[in-house]
């Protein structure tokens, strides 16, 4: 007898599924996916980085409008696609018991080997799609290194690589700059 394929999941029926599990998922083209740092489990210095990320950002927004998100809270990449960006900023009003981010205009992986082609492919194509986002960034952990995308007014996409603990990537839209040296603070490199 041939197995029946399971239906695939709204992000609405994913979300009420989510909370009931262990381990944090994003929704790919309607399939629960268990996330690859969950399967993994994170570097002390990729963790490191995502931290830095967020206190480097939350203290320059606080009291504005926008304010940085973990990866407990979703982006929409398209109809049946949720991804857990490891760092979101969200400049929408705080809203209470979403899941979802509703005006997200920077979005950061911090790259590990078990994500980075997921993250430099797949995961980069579809955060260019997204209408409200302004900023990508893309962290190495293993050098001080960092590529920037930039929504230009056109809508097209540009590229710009950082390298250094003197360097500074500005993010002017949301009122923030992300200091490499405040980025990799604490990380030492051959």
């Amino acid at each position: 007898m041939a197995e029946t394929a399971s239906p695939l999941m709204t992000p609405e029926e994913f979300f009420q599924w989510q909370i009931g599990q262990e381990d944090l998922y994003e929704l790919v083209d309607g399939v629960p996916v268990k996330m690859l740092k969950m399967m993994t489990g994170a570097s002390a210095q990729r963790d490191l980085v995502v931290v830095n990320v967020i206190i480097s950002l939350g203290n320059q927004l606080r009291g504005g409008p926008c304010r940085p998100t973990t990866d407990d809270v979703a982006l929409r990449t398209k109809i049946g696609t949720l991804r857990r960006p490891d760092v979101m900023v969200e400049c929408a009003p705080f809203e209470r018991d979403t899941y979802e981010a509703c005006e997200p205009k920077l979005v950061v992986e911090v790259l590990s080997p078990s994500t980075t082609n997921i993250d430099r492919f797949r995961k980069l194509d579809e955060y260019k799609r997204h209408p409200g986002l302004s900023y990508i960034l893309l962290i190495d952990t293993f050098t001080p290194e960092a590529t920037h995308y930039r929504r230009e007014d056109g809508g097209d996409w540009a590229a710009e690589n950082f390298e250094g603990l003197d360097a500074t990537v500005a993010l002017p839209l949301i009122g923030a700059s992300l200091p490499l040296s405040d980025v990799f603070e604490g990380l030492r490199f051959a």
